[in-house]
């Protein structure tokens, strides 16, 4: 699939009313608040009129600035949240506030800014907003969902089993059906928050536990050996693919958001067949759990170079650390460019 490049600043803004939403409540705060003051400052620069809210806090006022913008994230998720936090009530984000806006660009990530809910209460009040809608939205956050839907459309995706309790299977049992190591993780969660690589049966046990904490259903799920990639998809364009490679063995919370600990290529260093084979199983991802606007499709490659479709992700990171900004740099989209497109895609 063909990458096409543009010239900065041809998506104007200039004069739009945005309301930035970041922070709130989920184990991704932190990257949400970094991701929404990047994003405040770039529509700013292009010449929108903008102002932030955090639904998560009262005052709910965002304070934003080019200091917040540095991805002051931590290298574990913020003490203090679990996968049972409150959630957004229409209270939270009062409609007296989005009459006089022209969009909403929702930079929440993960909880109930990506699962749909939030898509829900601003299909309600007439609001348009970044982003995937309500059913995308929820589907794509569901691991198990996604992936099912991924099976009936012919995408590959790693096998896998979802339980509702700890008990449902046993370290044996999930080896014998999915093979050794295995990846253990919440079904509704990012940043890979609660992720274990469980190698060994003494590890099991607090992988389940881990996950369990930040969500009701877990996803015991075939680790496929190779590497790592992500390709961004931009309204009707697909980027560049990024190739991960990380200081861990995963691509986990600490080398996601931590300076030095990861490696990122782009365009990855693979075939071209390879390149087309990611791009256009990205896409069809996308198209498959009925996406909108811009999202990122997370992929392994095994040894082979077979493509292992993860998860699509309706509300990617923009922080400085984030992939479909750097996706979007090496297609000759800068990060201005790349925000003020995505506003133009809503509305």
């Amino acid at each position: 699939m063909s990458e096409r490049g543009t010239t900065p600043g041809t998506s104007s803004i200039v004069g739009l009313k945005v309301l930035v939403l970041a922070g709130g409540r989920s184990a991704e705060r932190d990257v949400s608040l970094s991701s929404g003051a990047a994003v405040a400052t770039a529509l700013s620069e292009r010449g929108a009129e903008v102002f932030a809210l955090d639904p998560g806090m009262s005052p709910r006022v965002l304070t934003w600035s080019p200091q917040l913008a540095k991805d002051q994230i931590g290298t574990t998720p913020p003490e203090g949240l679990t996968g049972s936090n409150p959630t957004i009530a229409p209270s939270d984000i009062a409609i007296s506030e989005l009459k006089n806006v022209d969009v909403v660009f929702i930079a929440l990530h993960g909880g109930d800014g990506e699962n749909g809910r939030l898509q829900a209460l601003l299909d309600m009040a007439g609001i348009k907003y970044t982003g995937s809608g309500m059913l995308a939205s929820a589907l794509a956050m569901d691991k198990h969902a996604s992936k099912r839907i991924f099976l009936a459309e012919g995408i590959p995706t790693p096998d896998w089993r979802v339980l509702e309790d700890a008990d449902e299977l046993d370290y044996e049992e999930a080896v014998e059906a999915l093979g050794s190591p295995l990846i253990v993780k919440p079904n509704a969660q990012g940043s890979t928050v609660g992720l274990t690589l469980v190698e060994k049966k003494s590890q099991w046990g607090d992988a389940l536990a881990e996950a369990f904490r930040w969500d009701s259903r877990v996803l015991v799920e075939q680790f496929i050996d190779g590497r790592e990639l992500t390709v961004g998809i931009i309204g009707d364009q697909v980027t560049p693919v990024v190739e991960i490679k990380p200081k861990h063995k995963l691509y986990d919370y600490e080398c996601k958001y931590t300076d030095g600990m990861c490696e990122y290529l782009c365009p990855a260093s693979i075939t071209p067949a390879q390149t087309r084979a990611c791009q256009e199983q990205g896409i069809e991802a996308f198209r498959a759990l009925g996406c909108r606007g811009y999202a990122r499709a997370d992929f392994r490659m095994d040894k082979e170079g077979r493509m292992f479709c993860l998860e699509v992700n309706t509300l990617p990171g923009m922080t400085s650390h984030s992939l479909v900004p750097k996706a979007a740099k090496a297609a000759g989209i800068d990060f201005p460019e790349l925000v003020a497109r995505i506003c133009r895609l809503a509305i």
